[in-house]
């Protein structure tokens, strides 16, 4: 991998790998195999996934949350998701180390699809490190830092924001805010897929990708800039969430469909 994230052959090279989780992860990272193992036993569960920071060797112990991916041979059911709750509390409960739990669910048709083919495919093929079962990467392309890759994977934070702004006048404890400040990180990776193509490679490191963004819009770098911190340290105050969903916000997702397009709608 370059310093560009790109392999040799230009394409984007997957990001993390097991040999970089930081040794304080290491149980969790066993007793997430052990418990995803022995719950979707029987068959459910074609092959599980790691992602974000742990795979990636940068968590760090009390702040970096744990997130996986389990793609099942059969489209997920409620049954499935109360399965995926019971092992993020578990895990959270469990160890100190981890600030929450995450477990996504998909299927391997879905996952596979041509609809998915640039957002969930590249997903599984780029951002996922494989921890159980066949990994799905040898079924999907390689992929390169295009315009198509930025429109599908970040195309849609038009749609996204109404529903932060309905969370966030909702919200009623510093708890529910917290919650809420940590979806600027995907305002962060939407800002850098902006420019992705311009750039021409890729990084997940949100001070990075805030960075690069500045460079091209240097005019919204602050704004960018305080969305990275937040995304990283949530905070509960109001004035914050508010910069970045009521201008922020919009004013990246006119630019992004002006530049990109809109991600193709979903059923």
């Amino acid at each position: 991998m370059d310093e560009r994230g790109l392999a040799p052959d230009g394409t984007i090279a997957r990001e993390g790998a097991l040999d970089r989780v930081p040794a304080a992860f290491a149980p969790v990272v066993a007793a997430a195999r052990a418990r995803i193992t022995e719950t979707f036993a029987c068959g459910r569960l074609h092959s599980a996934y790691l992602y974000g920071s742990i795979p990636r060797g940068t968590a760090i112990p009390g702040r970096s949350d744990f997130d996986a991916l389990l793609a099942l041979h059969e489209e997920p059911t409620e049954a499935d998701r109360a399965d995926a709750r019971k092992i993020e509390v578990a895990l959270d409960r469990a160890f100190a180390q981890i600030d929450g739990a995450g477990v996504a669910l998909s299927s391997v048709r879905a996952l596979l699809s041509d609809l998915e083919r640039h957002d969930g495919g590249f997903f599984v093929a780029c951002l996922c490190t494989p921890l159980l079962g066949e990994d799905l990467a040898r079924e999907l392309p390689r992929y390169r830092p295009t315009s198509l890759l930025a429109r599908e994977t970040n195309g849609d934070l038009g749609l996204l924001l109404p529903r932060w702004r309905a969370r966030a006048a909702e919200a009623g404890t510093d708890g529910e805010r917290k919650a809420l400040g940590r979806s600027a990180g995907r305002i962060v990776r939407t800002g850098f897929t902006l420019v992705m193509p311009r750039w021409g490679g890729w990084t997940s490191d949100l001070d990075e990708s805030t960075e690069l963004f500045g460079h091209y819009y240097p005019e919204r770098l602050g704004h960018m800039r305080m969305a990275a911190l937040t995304g990283r340290t949530p905070t509960p105050e109001p004035a914050v969430l508010g910069t970045l969903l009521d201008e922020l916000g919009p004013w990246l997702a006119a630019e992004y469909t002006a530049v990109h397009g809109a991600k193709t709608p979903r059923p």
